[in-house]
């Protein structure tokens, strides 16, 4: 199974912290993975255990999203040309789709290994946000690229895809926020901690979004109690103060296997719960919100920019599932393996 799992939570959360403890996991564990860093700020890698000058080297996905859009497009007759694809842009028959634990222009382009205790990860990265980009891009621009590797990647067995997200609710600017599986909110135990809880709980009610909360720096009952009471059974795991925690942000992390037991613990919860939704996804529902936002795109400003009707780039026939592998066509099969 191909698990998509995003953290999110506000900016100081401990969102990034806790989704690369997650990664390095799954990682121990010899699972598949590939981690993303979507946050406008990005300190994924360096969670991850990379040195400034290695993560600042990562490739950006928005730089190569025109490379992204090619090779997706494949030989989709609905899709005039690469640059008329946009962020929400669905695939259909004679997309290419991308498989996690494959090798394809897209990884070659934007994917670096990252060696973790048991394992090695791929590791992407929409990139910072730069000054050049101030007045005329919004970070979402960038993300935009994730979000169409998203809608292009099919099943497989025992795989996981970790999204470290934006920070608030800003997730909300464009359909990515319906593309998971699970979504794993981490909050603090204060009122600000859980006021992005009810800003997404409320966004994401009407598309059948798994919402779990991940309490951390908690150091308490009462902090326990009070994150109960604030968001009741979404309350998954907590999380309090972990030394492992302290010497990985110094640089100077031990082996994972020490990471100290009851931390362990919350981490096998949120595989367990991520695992458990994968027999729930509802492929045909997934597709339909695809296509949804694809046309609110396309309506609100996709068609302005390329001058060409996108509502005409949706299959209707095509729905995002197991037997999709199927759906690509000769042409595009062998153009991926070229």
């Amino acid at each position: 199974m191909n698990m998509k799992i995003a953290f999110v939570g506000k900016g100081g959360s401990g969102k990034t912290t806790l989704s690369s403890l997650f990664v390095r996991h799954l990682a121990a564990s010899g699972a598949p993975v590939v981690a993303v860093d979507a946050d406008i700020n990005q300190h994924l890698g360096t969670a991850l255990g990379l040195d400034d000058e290695a993560a600042a080297a990562l490739p950006a996905m928005g730089a190569k999203l025109p490379l992204i859009k090619d090779y997706l497009r494949g030989s989709n007759p609905r899709i005039t040309s690469a640059a008329s694809m946009i962020k929400t842009t669905p695939p259909g028959e004679g997309s290419r789709l991308l498989r996690l634990r494959e090798d394809n222009p897209v990884y070659d382009a934007c994917a670096r290994p990252v060696e973790l205790d048991g394992g090695t990860v791929r590791l992407m990265v929409t990139g910072s946000f730069t000054e050049a980009d101030l007045g005329v891009a919004c970070y979402h621009s960038k993300t935009g690229a994730v979000e169409l590797c998203l809608n292009h990647m099919t099943d497989g067995p025992d795989e996981y895809l970790v999204v470290d997200m934006t920070a608030g609710s800003d997730s909300f600017a464009s359909g990515m926020f319906t593309r998971f599986d699970i979504t794993f909110l981490v909050a603090e135990p204060t009122r600000k901690g859980v006021s992005v809880y009810r800003q997404y709980k409320e966004y994401a009610r009407d598309y059948g979004v798994t919402l779990k909360v991940v309490g951390n720096k908690v150091q308490g009952q009462d902090d326990i109690d009070f994150l109960r009471a604030e968001v009741g059974d979404d309350l998954l795991v907590t999380v309090g103060h972990s030394d492992w925690v302290r010497a990985m942000e110094k640089g100077r992390p031990p082996r994972f296997d020490r990471l100290e037991d009851v931390n362990q613990r919350s981490l096998r919860a949120l595989r367990d719960a991520a695992d458990a939704t994968y027999t729930l996804r509802d492929r045909e529902r997934y597709t339909r919100q695809m296509v949804h936002f694809h046309l609110k795109n396309a309506g609100s400003w996709g068609n302005a920019r390329t001058g060409e009707d996108l509502a005409a780039q949706v299959d209707p026939g095509f729905v995002l599932d197991e037997r999709t592998a199927g759906a690509v066509s000769p042409a595009a099969a062998a153009g991926a393996t070229a």
